[in-house]
This record gives structure tokens, sequence and C-alpha cells, in this order.
């Protein structure tokens, strides 16, 4: 994966340089000190991610996310905690680094951009895998403005409802301003499948099936016909 780091912080580039250095995966093709050379380098080149920090002289990380077209993936590295809740609106940011970054923290990152490429990337080396990855993940949801935690093995499903969907633990209901499209690029297929239009499982919950719904708790949810096949062949039949 080709990336920049975009800081206007010396060490905190050569910190992140050094890190990516330690991954296969990443090739650091280009450095900025701010927001608007960076820009530049956009305009003529590609590149698969971008490590870019927030505050920043001129323009800041977040000014500058809505300034590029087609952007690619991004992980913020800043200081500031504060900006997380904004930062999770954007479907290609991958990954909030809070600073000093720890190797061990960075290897987490690498682990979501490679779910985030696959299938597209078929080899990326020697680093964990997505699924190796995904198994302690932890997703993020934003209600009333707060960043609730959620253990991806605890969701059961999640329901369009409109412009929200509700997504059910084993204990409780969450009801979030997003759709099913972007909640699934965020989910490992290792535990999720969407079955439905309106419906995405997690396949390890399911207690029964019949006909063209799965039983998972004590909800009912329908199989689209053209979705059996795919969730048959996931599961493990006897």
């Amino acid at each position: 994966m080709k990336c920049i780091i975009v800081d206007d912080e010396a060490t905190a580039r050569a910190i992140i340089a050094e890190i990516c250095s330690n991954f296969p995966e990443l090739e650091v093709v280009a450095q900025f000190p701010n927001a608007l050379e960076a820009l530049k380098y956009l305009n003529q080149n590609n590149v698969d991610v971008i490590f870019l920090d927030i505050h920043m002289p001129l323009l800041t990380g977040i000014d500058f996310i809505q300034t590029v077209k087609n952007p690619p993936k991004v992980v913020l590295t800043t200081s500031d905690r504060k900006f997380a809740i904004e930062a999770f609106e954007y479907d290609f940011i991958v990954d909030y680094l809070v600073k000093p970054v720890t190797h061990k923290r960075f290897q987490k990152t690498i682990g979501k951009l490679k779910n985030a490429f696959a299938p597209a990337l078929t080899d990326l080396g020697d680093g964990p895998s997505p699924l190796e990855s995904q198994k302690e993940e932890d997703l993020y949801i934003n209600i009333d403005r707060r960043l609730i935690k959620l253990k991806l093995g605890e969701i059961q499903l999640i329901e369009a409802k409109g412009d929200y969907i509700e997504i059910k633990t084993m204990d409780a209901k969450f009801r979030v301003h997003s759709t099913l499209k972007k909640i699934k690029e965020k989910l490992p297929e290792s535990l999720f499948m969407q079955i439905h239009r309106s419906f995405i499982i997690n396949f390890t919950k399911i207690i029964d099936i019949q006909d063209n719904s799965v039983l998972i708790d004590r909800s009912v949810i329908p199989i689209s016909r053209s979705q059996r096949p795919n969730l048959m062949q996931r599961l493990n039949l006897l």
C-alpha cells in the first residue's frame, strides 16, 4: 500500500515513517509538513493511505479531507481525542491514532487497513491477517455525541430502519443515524453477513434456520432468496 504522511511536526513524521518501515505492506512514498503541499501531490499522484495530523497550519486535517476529491483511506494521527466522533462520520477514515503512537497499537491499524482493502489485496506479507486483527476489534457508535464501544462478537444483528440502523446486542439495542452499507464496510466478513436488504446478522449467533428465516435469540430474521445459498455455504453443515 502506497502511503503519504502529512504532519507539521518533523518528529511526528519521522516516528510514523519509522513505524511504517517495520511493515512490508506499507511503502511511504512522500512526506509533507502541511496539507497544501499534500494536495498538490495528490493532484498528480495516487496513493492508497494517508497518515494525517489534524492540527496543522494553513489547512487543518479535517478541512483537508473535505477538500480531497475521491480521498484514499485515511488514518488520523493526533494528540487530540475530541475529534474522534467527527472523524468516524467519514467512510474513508479507517482509524484514529492518538499520539504518541505505539508499535502495538499500529498493528491494529494495519489489520484495519487490510480489512478495508480486502479482497483487492491478496498477499500482504507477514503482518496479522484481517481475521486475526478483527478478533479483538471493537466498534464505536455515535449516540447523542457520545462514543459507545461495542464488542463485535456481542452484536447479534443490525436492522435498517429508514435513515437509521438498529444494532442489537445480547443486552441492548442502539439506534444510530447510518446505513447498512456504511456499517457493513466496518464489519469483518468472518462474523457478519447481509442476508436481506434490511438485515445484517452475526451468523455465529444463529440458533435455528427454517424455510426462509433464521432465529437469533428471539428475533426471526428473513433471508432473501438470493442470499440463502451464500448463507448455507458459510455454515458448517453436517
